[in-house]
């Protein structure tokens, strides 16, 4: 029987996939099992030989330490033995766990017989052993007797460790579970916001267009070209819950491009970004309905000349995004501020922030200190975006 094949069930809980731990591995798990009872062996060394320092027959640290290593190793030798057993016959709910009891009973028995057998008799050789001395069975048989209940106790302390360590195991791979479950609802959750967003997009864009095919023909072709860039940068990128900010900007400026064609001379747009933010990570389209809401609620409820401004910068160890308007702000619109909150876009938009953040970030809508709607987005800064 190998080490592997002894050591098949000992498992302590994983590590991250691709990164095993070390004590995952059987020769690992050996080297570990020896390294302890080395270490309690060295314990025992000392405390025979200092309390033999100040007798009539004082030890020296080598004999000492001749009779203190046998026993340690021969246990080290049947660890690896009571956790293959504690494996193969768990004593826990789900399993037999009385018979699998009363089958340790006798183990226990027969390691108590083996190991303390084997040292009383190794011991008499190498260290009793001479002249006009011979080897008397009933000896060993003595010295199995007057030490097994510290060879049970050894055996039970094993078989537990084992069992705690078993219960710590599933207890991680619980959590594992529950994270990996988490990870997937997220996910789904994310996903279903995205599709959620598509079709009120869509619907937005061809009711322009619908609205351009018979007054201006040519605007609405430019606006179905632009229309079929747009969704094919989404495609390209459907399965990203996050993008880098560059990746967004593209997708908003082909979005722009498609509402200039709408609004033609009323809407100029400026951009300002810092360039180290290009790199951050932000959720998907994530600034076209807040754009299509400056638009909707700004620049569609006036005649004068409409001025959306996108920036972004990192402050604090965050990314702050903000989207400014001329428009009548929170105060002048005609719909009271409940359709901010509850219109599709943007509660979509408020839906997602906290799936992916949580409680790490801010999204807030308020009136420009000059006039107009003020909506900033603030979320944590990473380094780069995820694929």
């Amino acid at each position: 029987m190998t080490d592997a094949t002894i050591l098949e069930g000992v498992r302590l809980p994983a590590g991250e996939p691709g990164s095993p731990r070390l004590w995952q591995r059987p020769w690992a798990r050996v080297a570990i099992i020896f390294a302890v009872w080395t270490a309690l062996a060295f314990f025992f060394t000392g405390q025979l030989y200092y309390s033999r320092l100040l007798s009539e027959r004082p030890l020296t640290w080598r004999e000492a330490a001749s009779s203190q290593f046998i026993y340690p190793y021969l246990w080290a030798l049947g660890t690896v033995l009571v956790l293959w057993l504690a494996n193969r016959f768990p004593v826990e709910e789900g399993a037999p766990w009385l018979r699998h009891l009363l089958l340790h009973i006798i183990f226990a028995t027969a390691f108590v017989v083996v190991i303390t057998g084997s040292f009383q008799i190794i011991y008499y050789f190498i260290f009793l052993n001479g002249p006009g001395k011979h080897y008397e069975p009933w000896s060993t048989l003595q010295w199995i007797i007057y030490n097994s209940s510290e060879n049970y106790g050894i055996y039970g302390l094993v078989l537990l460790l084992n069992q705690v360590f078993r219960y710590y195991r599933r207890f991680r791979e619980g959590e594992l579970r529950a994270s990996r479950l988490q990870t997937q609802l997220t996910q789904a959750q994310l996903e279903a916001l995205k599709m959620q967003l598509h079709p009120h997009f869509l619907f937005n864009t061809l009711h322009s267009i619908s609205a351009l095919v018979h007054s201006n023909p040519d605007a609405a072709d430019k606006m179905i070209a632009r229309l079929g860039d747009f969704l094919r940068l989404t495609l390209e990128n459907s399965g990203a819950a996050e993008v880098s900010l560059q990746k967004e900007l593209e997708f908003l400026t082909c979005y722009l491009e498609i509402e200039r064609v709408r609004f033609q001379d009323r809407l100029t747009t400026s951009l300002e970004v810092e360039p180290n933010t290009l790199d951050s990570p932000v959720p998907n389209l994530i600034l076209q309905p807040i754009v299509e809401n400056a638009l909707r609620h700004g620049v569609a409820q006036s005649s004068a000349p409409g001025r959306v401004e996108i920036s972004a910068k990192r402050e604090n160890g965050s990314l702050r995004i903000e989207v400014r308007d001329n428009g009548p702000g929170l105060n002048g619109v005609t719909a009271s501020r409940e359709v901010f909150k509850g219109g599709v876009g943007l509660s979509n938009t408020r839906a997602r922030l906290e799936q992916l953040y949580g409680e790490s970030h801010r999204f807030e809508m308020s009136d420009a200190a000059d006039g107009g709607l003020l909506v900033t987005l603030i979320i944590p800064a990473r380094a780069e975006a995820a694929d």
